[in-house]
C-alpha cells in the first residue's frame, strides 16, 4: 500500500503480508493495511520498527496485526516501510496490490497525470537508480567487468575492450536510470525530456519501488 499526505509532500509505503490470496483480497485485511498506513502518515515513523509501534485503534500496529492474525488463523506480518518527501509526491499501486511505487518531484502544481505517468514508469521499467550519478559504484564496476568479459569472449581486441565496455555502460544508463529511460508512452522522449516538456525545472528527485515476491 502507498499513500501521500493531504498536502502531497510526503508519501509512505508499507507491505502487510498474509499467506493466501483469499485473505489478501479480503476487505477486512485491506482495511487493516489502510488503517496502519493512515496512522503512519499522521505520526511519521522513521523506519519499519517505528511503523510497528504506531498507535492504531489504541494499540501498537504490531499488536493489532498479531490480534487480527489470531482471528483469521493466518500469519500477518508488516515486512516493509519506506517514506519519501519532496515538493510533490505521487504514489501508484498496480492492480492486485502486489506492486507499488512512489516518486518525488522537484515542483508541485504540475498536471497530476505527469506525476502518475512517471510513477507508472517506475512500476513498469524497474530502474536501478534515479540518474547516472546515483548508480552505486559497485554496480558500475560490475557492469563494466561484465561488458569487458563479454567482449573478450567475443574475440574483440584487448585495446578495444574499454571503449566497448563504456558503450555498454551508456546503454545501461538508458535502460536502468529513471531520468534517462525511454518514456513508455512515447519512445521518442526520455523521462527527463518528458518532464521538461511540461516544466523546464521539473525533475524526479527520488523514488521507491516495492513488489511482493509471489
Amino acid at each position: 500500500l502507498a499513500k501521500t499526505t493531504a498536502d502531497g509532500k510526503t508519501g509512505m509505503m508499507i507491505a502487510l503480508n498474509c499467506e493466501t490470496d483469499f485473505v489478501a483480497k479480503n476487505a477486512d485485511f485491506i482495511s487493516l493495511g489502510n488503517k496502519i498506513l493512515d496512522a503512519a502518515l499522521a505520526s511519521g515513523p522513521a523506519d519499519l520498527e517505528g511503523l510497528k509501534n504506531v498507535s492504531v485503534d489504541g494499540k501498537k500496529a504490531s499488536e493489532l496485526v498479531l490480534e487480527k492474525s489470531g482471528i483469521t488463523g493466518e500469519k500477518f506480518e508488516l515486512t516493509f516501510f519506506s517514506s519519501i518527501s519532496a515538493p510533490a509526491v505521487q504514489a501508484y499501486i498496480h492492480a492486485g496490490n502486489k506492486l507499488a511505487t512512489m516518486v518525488g518531484f522537484s515542483k508541485a502544481g504540475i498536471d497530476i497525470q505527469v506525476y502518475k505517468d512517471v510513477a507508472m514508469q517506475v512500476a513498469a521499467m524497474n530502474p536501478v537508480s534515479l540518474d547516472k550519478d546515483d548508480v552505486p559504484e559497485k554496480i558500475l564496476a560490475q557492469e563494466l567487468d561484465i561488458a569487458r568479459e563479454q567482449a573478450r569472449r567475443e574475440g574483440k581486441p584487448e585495446d578495444m575492450l574499454e571503449k566497448i565496455a563504456q558503450g555498454k555502460l551508456n546503454k545501461f544508463f538508458k535502460e536502468g536510470t529513471l531520468m534517462n529511460q525511454e518514456f513508455i508512452k512515447d519512445g521518442k522522449l526520455t523521462i527527463r525530456q518528458y518532464l521538461e516538456s511540461h516544466d523546464k525545472g521539473l525533475k524526479a528527485t527520488g523514488f521507491v519501488r516495492y513488489t511482493l515476491n509471489v
